[in-house]
């Protein structure tokens, strides 16, 4: 009875390491797969040998559900310990106001002088062109070596509050020759396409859903802001209509 229970023991123990082993090469291989996707790479090299790679990964919603799977499964996180993660994660992304970018730069040759770097570095979504809305502040320092860093583009139209990324629609990330003098003046163009359901982060779990109201409560404070505002103008209107009739009132009666 004593050996059937050890061997039942063991038995259990080898399937629930087979079963991590196999959990953990899925999640590896969305991972890469993910990777593969989101991730996007740039080599160049000047006549001199100078040279200057530039790496970008778009976080979408798969890539960051791989990242985070893989992660708790490393860590062997509970669901809510993986969805407190998560939160915190995308928090400091700011990915609920921001499309989020993760840039790497390598200059070998040439110092690059990048400052100020959030005019060398667009984004086109669709045919509308957007400037940063911040970024990694190192990248205005002159670049000899390695650096990374995030880059931040909005994600909501700053007029409606409407999300730029509801439909499926093509991204293009556009460095300006003038980043590397490695480059020569030719620019360096990153393209994504991106689907809806990718480019938010829909039914991914609590995280997610605490990030939203998070960004609803922003919005409703500046909405609240601008109704005070256009409140306080409407009166001041109403106030210098009355004084118009008044005195149109009073020059009739004349």
């Amino acid at each position: 009875m004593e050996k059937n229970k050890i061997l039942i023991t063991m038995t259990l123990l080898v399937l629930t390491l087979l079963h991590v082993a196999c959990s953990s090469a899925e999640s590896a291989a969305k991972y890469d797969a993910a990777m593969a996707r989101w991730a996007k790479k740039g080599e160049y090299e000047d006549k001199l040998g100078g040279r200057f790679n530039v790496k970008v990964t778009l976080y979408t919603a798969e890539y960051i559900e791989a990242l985070m799977r893989s992660e708790a499964e490393r860590n062997l996180w509970t669901s809510s310990e993986l969805e407190d993660y998560k939160y915190n994660f995308l928090k400091g992304l700011s990915i609920d106001d921001n499309i989020a970018i993760h840039v790497e730069l390598e200059e070998f040759g040439p110092t690059a002088h990048m400052a100020p770097f959030n005019e060398m570095v667009s984004l086109w979504v669709g045919s509308t062109k957007y400037s940063p809305t911040d970024y990694d502040q190192r990248f205005n320092l002159p670049l000899q070596g390695k650096r990374d860093g995030m880059l931040y583009f909005p994600r909501y139209s700053e007029k409606t509050g409407e999300p730029l990324l509801k439909r499926d629609t093509t991204l293009r990330l556009v460095f300006k020759g003038a980043v590397s003098p490695v480059l020569e003046n030719r620019d360096v163009r990153f393209a994504w396409d991106v689907k809806a359901e990718n480019a938010v982060l829909a039914a991914s779990g609590t995280a997610v859903d605490r990030l939203e109201v998070d960004r609803l409560i922003r919005r409703m404070e500046k909405l609240a802001a601008e109704k005070a505002d256009l409140e306080t103008q409407l009166e001041a209107k109403n106030r210098e209509m009355e004084d118009i009739t008044s005195r149109i009132e009073e020059l009739q009666n004349k």
